[in-house]
């Protein structure tokens, strides 16, 4: 896939107003690739595990069509595809059958049915399908479309995200306002009943009257420290929730910058990959990218060398030791980024005295706390990226591997597109 869909769809991204902008410009992108590939977007309801809503684009605008269609209805092995997301998980001989169930119009000839997952908060939000002519030979367009679905992925959470913060906005406006209207209507009841006991005066000739009517003042006043006492209760625990409500609309405003950040790096390297043609500062702005995103002030991205597989050597870094330096090579299965390069498996280290001895001695290692996370494209190893020392919280979290995965996802693209790996260790035994 040409890298200027990805650069395309991310500018058409950034701009996108809505949900549907962001559906359009996805069905556009897709549309580069194959002309006769359908897209439609399912909205899911992550408590019910039910698709409520088809979206599908039609010459510019998206149409909206109710669904219920339960997620248990597809095949098992596409279903945990799809939980996972990041990844098309293909329906295959059965492609036909499952698109005319989630509304699809039917084709002449077999066709291909491909569904991404897209989640937010660990939780399914919607799915994008992508429904194309069947084909014995080339790779399938939501093969290629990869990528594409992954930055769109990023634009749904910025968008559900918003919808939350609104909500949760107008859920603290209502609290607010229904709790000063019992408030005034309780101490306009407070003012009335004083008045009328301030107005119940016993008359001097009369002290059996006035000794009941004390009493029943009394009582009255008893029954109203009691009302005020319930009332004060009511309102701590109302602004308590009020606190807990803005915490969380911080918290969703926060996820909202991450994700609109992150969507920013990438549009920004998109850019450079297809402006530059100097191998160096491709690989350099490769690292930016991930290492920004993550404030990452150590970091070192290797690279497989293109005449010996078993090898990696190191692309560029920063932060590093000041005698490494470029085109170093160690052994695949040697050190972390060696044994995340032969597992294939990402590395979530908390505390770095659990990792591999080297580590232990390195005072250029700030915090106990790194990531390594390989590049694979198409099931190929393209190399490993490796984060460490973060600026600000120190520790790195789930939630930072799957946004690593993410970008690792374009690393790998870009690098495997511009054949940096060829070209950089070219341009390094040439200095």
């Amino acid at each position: 896939m040409p890298s200027q869909s990805l650069d395309s769809l991310a500018h058409a991204l950034s701009a996108a107003a809505s949900f549907d902008d962001a559906v359009v410009a996805l069905a556009e992108s897709v549309a580069d690739i194959q002309s006769d590939a359908e897209v439609s977007v399912f909205r899911v309801a992550p408590r019910s595990a039910t698709i409520i809503e088809r979206r599908s684009p039609e010459g510019g605008t998206v149409a909206a069509v109710p669904s219920e269609v339960a997620l248990g209805q597809l095949p098992p092995g596409v279903v945990q595809l799809v939980e996972r997301g990041l990844e098309f998980a293909d329906v295959g001989e059965e492609s036909a059958t499952f698109a005319a169930m989630l509304g699809f119009r039917s084709r002449d000839g077999s066709v291909r049915l491909s569904l991404c997952g897209v989640r937010v908060d660990r939780e399914l939000v919607a799915i994008v399908a992508i429904l194309e002519p069947a084909q014995t030979f080339g790779v399938r367009v939501a093969e290629r479309a990869k990528a594409l679905g992954a930055l769109f992925a990023v634009a749904v959470q910025r968008f559900v995200e918003r919808e939350a913060r609104t909500e949760a906005t107008q859920a603290v406006e209502e609290i607010t306002q229904r709790l000063h209207s019992e408030y005034l209507a309780r101490l306009g009841q407070m003012e009335v009943q004083l008045s009328a006991a301030r107005a119940a005066t016993p008359t001097a000739d009369d002290p059996i009257e006035a000794e009941r009517r004390d009493a029943k003042l009394a009582e009255e006043q008893r029954r109203n420290a009691r009302r005020l006492a319930a009332l004060e209760h009511q309102l701590t625990s109302s602004i308590g929730q009020l606190e807990q409500a803005h915490v969380e609309l911080h918290r969703r405003s926060e996820t909202l910058r991450q994700r609109t950040r992150t969507l920013y790096l990438i549009d920004r390297l998109l850019s450079l990959a297809t402006t530059t043609a100097e191998p160096m500062e491709l690989a350099d702005g490769l690292l930016a990218l991930v290492g920004d995103d993550l404030q990452a002030l150590r970091c070192s991205l290797f690279l497989v060398v293109p005449d010996n597989p078993e090898q990696l050597y190191l692309a560029t870094f920063r932060g590093l030791a000041p005698h490494v330096t470029r085109g170093s090579r160690i052994w695949i299965g040697e050190g972390v980024a060696g044994r995340v390069a032969k597992s294939r498996e990402p590395l979530l280290m908390v505390d770095s005295e659990q990792a591999a001895a080297p580590l232990l001695g390195d005072s250029y290692l700030t915090t106990g706390s790194f990531i390594s996370f390989p590049l694979i494209i198409r099931g190929e190893l393209i190399g490993v990226v490796n984060l460490a020392n973060r600026a600000q919280r120190g520790l790195f979290v789930e939630e930072d591997v799957e946004r690593v995965r993410l970008l690792g996802l374009v690393i790998s693209l870009v690098a495997h597109e511009a054949s940096l790996a060829r070209r950089l260790i070219g341009a390094i035994d040439g200095r």
